[in-house]
């Protein structure tokens, strides 16, 4: 790999394996000082269309009505690709949103959520990235973990046991212990290449990283969303840690939804695709100003995100 001259830019034969390419002079630097592409509710391409609604709450009553589901499924899915693609594509970091169906017969059997439930179950989907980060040993996977909705009082303490211990066996080696500082080369010489945020005390569990902080706009208009996320990245962090920006849109909680999900030739993805080159130039205007690490996105396939993101490394 070499620069191209006269741009500050890297030639990257491949995202699939981006940071194996990084030059030597990144090799010990912090994860938490790297950009790292990631992607915003990493599981909403597999929503269940025959699945109850979970969100918003003002809409669980229609969930019997077929039209109410097509409509939360259009303005829920936030990806396109799957999760193997995503990595493929480069995205290092996943935010996966857990939840667990009442009445499944299966008691720890769980799955993922926006607004619907998905098709594929959780421990489905941690094999699939088991075997990606396998085959790609010098490629940091960072998984966020949080919400754990359905994880009623009486059960919640099995399923958060019932997974973490799913985690550690899945992984085993490959997990970086969350008392060390993680930098690629520490991650290579140990042979760790998976970290595991969450969003649920685990202290006991050496293995289980606690929580990252996600900040994002709250907002639909990309205007918004870049004057808080300035907000945050103007304000000093007191110690070294992950955190995300979240480039993502947030569709309204109150009536104000209706505007949006009323128009029956657009949906979510199309909507942030027009905003997205827009929000992708600020990144690279903030970037200049500011530190960023994560940087989450909704359809990170498209529009030149991931290369973007990883640039930036390049640019420092």
């Amino acid at each position: 790999m070499s620069p191209e001259k006269g741009k500050g830019r890297a030639q990257f034969t491949s995202y699939r394996d981006w940071m194996a390419q990084l030059p030597v002079e990144l090799h010990n630097t912090p994860l938490f000082n790297l950009a790292i592409p990631g992607s915003h509710d990493s599981m909403s391409y597999d929503l269940d269309i025959n699945s109850s609604i979970i969100e918003p709450d003002k809409l669980k009553k229609l969930s019997k009505i077929y039209c109410a589901r097509k409509i939360v499924r259009k303005w829920a899915v936030t990806q396109e690709e799957t999760i193997t693609k995503q990595l493929d594509a480069g995205v290092r970091y996943l935010d996966l949103r857990i939840a667990r169906k009442a009445n499944d017969t299966d008691p720890t059997r769980l799955y993922f959520y926006h607004g619907l439930y998905t098709r594929t179950d959780v421990e489905t989907v941690l094999k699939e990235i088991n075997d990606w980060a396998e085959k790609h040993p010098k490629e940091i996977v960072i998984l966020a973990l949080s919400n754990f909705k359905g994880f009623d009082k009486n059960i919640k303490e099995q399923l958060h046991n019932h997974l973490i211990n799913f985690i550690k066996t899945l992984f085993g080696a490959k997990l970086f212990l969350r008392m060390n500082i993680p930098t690629l080369k520490r991650c290579w010489d140990q042979g760790r290449n998976v970290i595991v945020s969450y969003d649920y005390p685990a202290n006991q569990h050496p293995e289980i990283w606690g929580k990252i902080k996600y900040y994002y706009g709250k907002s639909m208009d990309p205007a918004k969303v870049e004057s808080e996320l300035c907000w945050v990245l103007e304000t000093p962090r007191p110690n070294p840690s992950f955190f995300v920006c979240g480039l993502n849109l947030t569709l309204p909680d109150d009536a104000r939804i209706l505007k949006y999900i009323l128009r029956l030739c657009d949906r979510f993805t199309n909507v942030v695709l027009r905003s997205l080159p827009k929000l992708l130039n600020w990144v690279k205007q903030q970037a200049c100003k500011t530190p960023m690490n994560i940087v989450a996105s909704d359809v990170v396939t498209r529009d030149n995100f991931i290369p973007t993101i990883v640039q930036l490394n390049i640019s420092k």
